[in-house]
């Protein structure tokens, strides 16, 4: 087991930096606005997970609770988030984004979508079915 570890931390350590380089650049594809890296992904993980308390908010997004209500502060300012009363806990909250946080993140994603496609338009057909089946890999390994 230790070999095989061994085998595969330069591996590990390319394709986890490359996974940041990506990442970041898919980021840099979105339009310019005053929405925060911070809140734009807290409105997309309501946008995936639907509605949630603001702990369960924080938790998702892996900060802490303190965090997490400055953000959805802001993001309620912009009328991209909506608080209803918890349906069972009337000391809770329930958190869900506007249609107009819908449009936002739908706007987000279509721009951020486009400019991969564009660079994927770039690439031979072997790479793109490379990349594929690498996608496909990677979700797996992202499951655990």
């Amino acid at each position: 087991m230790t070999t095989e570890r061994t085998a595969a931390e330069p591996l590990a350590k390319t394709l986890r930096e490359a996974i940041i380089r990506f990442s970041r650049r898919v980021r840099q594809a979105r339009p310019v606005g005053d929405l925060t890296f911070s809140q734009l992904s807290a409105l997309t993980s309501l946008q995936l997970h639907g509605a949630l308390t603001p702990r369960e908010l924080a938790d998702v997004e892996r900060v802490q609770p303190p965090t997490m209500t400055k953000i959805v502060g802001k993001l309620e300012e912009r009328g991209l988030v909506a608080r209803t009363p918890h349906p069972t806990d009337g000391r809770q909250v329930i958190l869900a984004a506007t249609q107009e946080g819908r449009d936002v993140y739908s706007l987000n994603e279509r721009l951020r979508n486009e400019w991969l496609a564009g660079q994927l338009d770039r690439l031979t057909p072997e790479e793109r079915d490379i990349l594929a089946r690498a996608a496909e890999i990677m979700q797996r390994v992202a499951r655990g």
